[in-house]
């Protein structure tokens, strides 16, 4: 069982219009299974599950479409964030929080903080997220110490980059999961997706289930790890 599995959660519009409903159906379709792929990832025994709930690029979308998604994330936090703490689940976001409304970051805030302490399956939620705009942070963060004189060029190396990400004590996905046919990453995890295996799923996300979950687990372990090397590695 691979240690870390990340998820791009694409599809909730396709499989709305498919269904003649509005696409906040689908979306709320698909924090239905998020529920399912939490309990089943715990359940399974995966360290580390990681979700591409919102990235920066979504901005972009009609308004309209943003305050819902903002409605649905301010739900589950007041909803289902006890049932994750009663089961031991840890909470960590990743994203920039600057410019996002004050009553959202302390939504943020209190996930991470309420679960803290527990030391179950770790649930990374990628939140206004960009891979992009977390290396230009890392990079300007080194600049930064270079220029003060506290880093020097040659001590610049991927390990020392890497320390200035967002929640960098976690290891690199064993697994990048993504659902409704799409293959690309689309700006998720590009750092650490380095040596992660892709495994795209033809189902829309809100029909995701433990079923698909296992079946994209199963395609990983018949894959041969070699990180660059000529020996096949187990996943860590």
């Amino acid at each position: 069982m691979p240690r870390h599995v990340a998820i791009i959660m694409d599809g909730n519009g396709r499989w709305a219009a498919a269904r003649g409903l509005p696409r906040v159906e689908g979306h709320r379709r698909g924090v239905e299974a998020l529920r399912r792929t939490v309990r089943a990832a715990g359940d399974l025994g995966i360290s580390v599950l990681t979700i591409f709930s919102f990235s920066s690029e979504n901005w972009s979308r009609p308004p309209s479409e943003i305050h819902d998604l903002m409605g649905l994330l301010r739900r589950f936090v007041r909803n289902d964030l006890a049932d994750l703490h009663s089961r031991n689940v840890r909470v960590r976001i990743i994203g920039e929080r600057e410019d996002l409304d004050r009553d959202i970051c302390l939504l943020l805030q209190e996930a991470e903080d309420l679960t803290r302490n527990n030391d179950g399956l770790v649930l990374v939620i990628a939140f206004n997220y960009g891979a992009r705009q977390e290396i230009a942070r890392a990079a300007r963060r080194v600049a930064i110490e270079v220029a003060q004189g506290r880093l020097s060029a040659e001590a610049v190396t991927p390990e020392l980059l890497a320390r200035h990400f967002h929640a960098s004590d976690i290891p690199d996905p064993d697994v990048i999961i993504r659902t409704s046919g799409e293959q690309r990453l689309s700006n998720f995890l590009l750092w650490q997706a380095a040596y992660s295996e892709l495994v795209f799923v033809p189902i829309n996300w809100p029909d995701f289930d433990r079923t698909a979950l296992e079946g994209a687990l199963a395609e990983y372990r018949r894959r041969e790890r070699r990180f660059g090397g000529l020996i096949a590695q187990t996943a860590s």
